[in-house]
């Protein structure tokens, strides 16, 4: 049985360490604390603090623990030092949609990292899958719930952070 890594940027696995690091040491000896105050109030049956920061540590252990896992099967891609005209993971990619010529722009990451606000998109994704392995000039037929559209890989750039559109 093998261990199935975690593809990540290297901004988005710093991302993920600056969340496990605070939940560690600032919320959980917070909620834990919380806790305790909570339970000196005496009847715990009827104790709606204690019971609220008791589903609170739970959630934040949980998190800690999720946080853990991916971190420790985390490979770290640094794209700054990718190069390259093939979409491939971490890639930018400035897309042409034929049907009203409007351009997007997205980085392919991991699960992790996907944030469709900040135009990263999971690897998963209908779009990213499409254009995997491509090169500019390509064009991709994407066949979407709403119909197929077409569209051209107009830019392939390795960019570490986030995009900027």
């Amino acid at each position: 049985m093998t261990i199935e890594r975690v593809l990540l940027t290297k901004t988005g696995h710093d991302r993920l360490q600056v969340e496990f690091h605070k939940l560690k040491t600032k919320t959980r000896p917070a909620v834990v604390q919380d806790l305790a105050e909570a339970r000196a109030h005496g009847d715990l049956s009827e104790n709606a603090e204690y019971h609220a920061a008791k589903e609170k540590l739970a959630f934040v252990d949980t998190r800690i623990g999720y946080l853990e896992d991916r971190l420790t099967r985390s490979e770290v891609i640094d794209v700054g030092e990718t190069t390259g005209e093939i979409v491939r993971f971490g890639a930018t990619v400035t897309l042409l949609n034929f049907d009203d010529d409007s351009e997007s722009r997205y980085q392919i990451v991991g699960e992790e990292e996907a944030d469709l606000d900040a135009m990263r998109i999971s690897t998963a994704s209908p779009v990213a899958r499409s254009v995997m392995g491509k090169t500019e000039g390509d064009i991709i037929e994407l066949r979407l719930p709403a119909g197929p559209r077409d569209l051209e890989i107009l830019r392939v750039e390795f960019i570490e952070g986030p995009v900027l559109v």
